[in-house]
């Protein structure tokens, strides 16, 4: 397919597109939606070397630094490399010239409503047909087993695939959340999806997660996205975590999450989130993978 020449700006004079012939904007942000870290690992297969930024947002006040304190390197007797935190907006196209936007970058931890109102403007600017959020939670499921999605959207017609839980919870608000809600409100198309992240996996890069994210992006937009590298990582974590339990004596607790699992999928449970006895506990599983996790965070500060 042949790239399209977008013109995005308006001039005073140009009336607003309302007929949804702009691009699909998909926001992953790096937060509370986090875990495994795949929105971000799923944000870094979408954006490109040659994305043009079109919106940048002001970090410094929607940032607290003291909780999510940026990296920076330390050479000798000097800083450098400091890993500079940014929320932007960025216009990126696929394999085939097809354009979509990418909002990444880390949630604000203040000011939600101004953010949400920036990015309805820059939707209604841009008539975005179509906003995608991804996202990640930690579940009680092993990572044997294929990674499950639930899906979300402001319409009943916007959610393209069944979820395999149903369940009515209240849940701590994120800044993705907040945007999908408020855009409902405002009469804009959103959806999402969130993969189940297991939750002894849920501080350490966990490839397997946004690869299950890009898929579903993918099956919905038809966007051609390159994800070999990260299918390359996929395979090395997977081995690695493989060792570690192993070593660790995690193989029985890691059965009953597979048990639980395969029960699940077959209808005799209701929600992985109905029966806490018949999950092994947080406590139990955190005394079998502590040393693991330890040992990855260590690996990722080396």
């Amino acid at each position: 397919m042949a790239m399209k020449n977008w013109r995005f700006r308006r001039t005073p004079d140009q009336p607003r597109r309302r007929d949804g012939s702009g691009p699909v904007l998909i926001h992953a942000l790096d937060g509370f939606l986090g875990a495994g870290s795949a929105a971000r690992l799923a944000a870094a297969q979408l954006r490109t070397d040659h994305g043009e930024v079109i919106h940048e947002f002001d970090v410094d006040e929607m940032l607290d630094y003291r909780a999510r304190r940026p990296m920076i390197g330390f050479r000798e007797n000097h800083y450098a490399d400091y890993d500079e935190p940014k929320l932007q907006v960025v216009l990126e196209h696929d394999a085939n010239g097809v354009p979509y936007f990418l909002l990444a970058g880390p949630e604000p931890d203040f000011q939600w409503e101004r953010f949400v109102a920036d990015v309805h403007d820059l939707i209604e600017e841009h008539d975005v047909p179509l906003t995608l959020g991804l996202g990640a939670v930690p579940m009680g499921v092993p990572h044997t087993r294929p990674a499950m999605i639930t899906a979300h959207g402001t319409r009943p017609e916007l959610v393209d695939r069944q979820n395999l839980w149903s369940a009515q919870v209240t849940v701590p608000s994120s800044a993705q959340s907040l945007l999908e809600y408020r855009l409902g409100q405002w009469g804009h198309d959103a959806a999402g999806y969130v993969v189940h992240v297991p939750h002894y996996l849920a501080q350490i890069d966990y490839p397997t997660a946004a690869l299950a994210l890009i898929d579903a992006l993918v099956d919905r937009t038809g966007l051609a996205i390159d994800v070999d590298a990260l299918r390359a990582r996929q395979g090395a974590a997977l081995l690695e975590i493989e060792q570690q339990i192993e070593e660790q004596g995690g193989k029985e607790l890691l059965g009953g999450l597979e048990e639980q699992y395969d029960a699940f999928t077959r209808g005799a449970a209701q929600s992985l989130l109905a029966s806490d006895e018949d999950l092994p506990s947080g406590d139990e599983l955190a005394d079998q993978f502590e040393q693991f996790l330890a040992r990855q965070r260590k690996n990722d500060q080396g």
